[in-house]
């Protein structure tokens, strides 16, 4: 049974027994991942998951099921489980997406990745294995090459007429490494996402994780105590990751955010802003609709240093009085429906990531953090992490640290943010949505040097 036909059987039978509102939305995620270990292909897999999900209103109350089959058996499946959940729920019915609205017109699934063979993936991984290999003899371990081509399909229907669908894939790339000298080991890695696989360039990419590892090889102590710090794209984009959910109305509305009444208020350096962006074309979390069916929309959340507005579902939104901003998100079609950002970052400006530690009589370099579930605090903002880096002496890199310590308060550092630069990047591993961060210049945080 197609997707369609579910969606006409479901309809007309939820109708009969009642539902006053009801809505399908599925899923359908294919994906071909490839590991390189030692030269050899260690993993090969091929992952083809669907599913659907209804929502809807039983007897003013909200109800929800969901199957991995499309077949007849299932209609009545999903209606009677939606309305024993519903009979269970205590809490507020949610909202449905009944109106009739405009979408963005915006093509993010490139057919390009279509023609990339297995064969082509092997080969691109054992090339570049091979020459991190052969380029310096201190390099000991590739411990990791993978690659995966993903792509994905969702689709939303309510019974009121709303039939939404929209497809989007992409490339992700990672290696790793371990480098050795003196008995002393340091690791490199790099990620990519991609919608063009000869956009990845395999030379480009080996010298980068190789001098990144390198250069963290002879790591020494320097004084504890506040330096200026610059942080590194990817580390300012984990921490923006960790406190993401601060600017959610859910978590505003649960007493679970340090912003709540700050609406209008400053929060960040004047020359901060924080954009959330749906249409980005390389974006993981890229789409014209919301999982409500909400369209989706460019939104500046902190404007010039003021909070704007938090991310809203129809119910948080509902709840406030205000409009939703198309921020209703899915896990998975088993998932009930939350709260969370599309692509979100800082803005980036024009400077470029050496002019922000150039101008340092003294200062600290953080080019990665650790232990960011575990050692900050989502509410509070307050964080004590690990943290790899460089010491900076007379506006230039001196050398790596040893492992340090870094503790401070997220929502502070948007306070003490004094410069920008133009070196954008997002997070590889966020539930938050897809977290980018140009480096980040901050006025000073409490660094200790194991």
């Amino acid at each position: 049974m197609s997707i369609e036909q579910l969606k006409e059987r479901l309809f007309a039978e939820g109708e009969k027994i009642g539902f006053t509102d009801l809505e399908l939305y599925y899923e359908k995620k294919e994906s071909l991942t490839i590991r390189l270990f030692e030269g050899e292909v260690d993993k090969y897999d091929f992952s083809d998951v669907q599913g659907a999900s209804v929502r809807g209103l039983y007897n003013g109350k909200t109800g929800y099921a969901y199957t991995e089959k499309f077949d007849e058996e299932s209609v009545a499946f999903l209606l009677e489980n939606a309305v024993e959940n519903a009979e269970l729920i205590e809490s507020e019915p949610e909202e449905l997406f009944t109106d009739k609205a405009e979408y963005e017109k915006v093509q993010f699934y490139s057919s390009e990745l279509d023609t990339v063979k297995p064969e082509d993936m092997i080969e691109f991984l054992k090339q570049v294995e091979q020459k991190i290999l052969s380029y310096d003899p201190r390099v000991k371990k590739v411990t990791g090459t993978q690659m995966q081509n993903q792509k994905s399909e969702k689709g939303l229907f309510h019974d009121k007429g709303l039939e939404l669908k929209e497809s989007n894939n992409f490339l992700l790339f990672y290696v790793s490494i371990l480098v050795e000298e003196n008995d002393e080991l340091k690791s490199g890695f790099v990620f990519r996402i991609t919608k063009d696989f000869n956009e990845l360039d395999a030379d480009g990419i080996v010298k980068e994780v190789v001098e990144q590892g390198l250069s963290m090889l002879g790591g020494r102590n320097y004084p504890n105590k506040n330096y200026p710090v610059v942080l590194k794209n990817e580390a300012a984009a984990s921490l923006l990751s960790t406190f993401t959910s601060s600017f959610s109305a859910q978590a505003v509305q649960d007493n679970r955010s340090r912003l709540k009444g700050k609406l209008d208020q400053k929060i960040a350096a004047d020359h901060v802003n924080l954009v959330d962006n749906p249409f980005l074309l390389e974006g993981i979390q890229s789409a014209t609709f919301d999982s409500e069916g909400v369209p989706t929309r460019k939104l500046n959340i902190v404007e010039e240093g003021n909070l704007q507005t938090y991310f809203h579902n129809l119910k948080t939104a509902k709840k406030d009085g205000v409009e939703t901003t198309g921020h209703a998100h899915r896990g998975s079609y088993r998932g009930s429906v939350e709260v969370s950002p599309s692509n979100f970052y800082i803005e980036p400006a024009s400077q470029p990531y050496e002019q922000l530690y150039a101008g340092l009589e003294e200062g600290i370099i953080i080019t990665g953090l650790a232990g960011l579930h575990s050692g900050a605090d989502p509410i509070s903002g307050d964080f004590s992490l690990a943290a790899d880096g460089y010491y900076v002496k007379d506006g230039k890199i001196a050398g790596p640290t040893k492992q340090m310590t870094v503790a401070g308060n997220f929502f502070e550092v948007l306070q003490d943010i004094e410069e920008i630069g133009s070196d954008l990047i997002f997070s590889p591993m966020s539930f938050n949505g897809y977290i980018g961060s140009p480096s980040l210049k901050i006025k000073g945080l409490a660094v200790t040097v194991d």
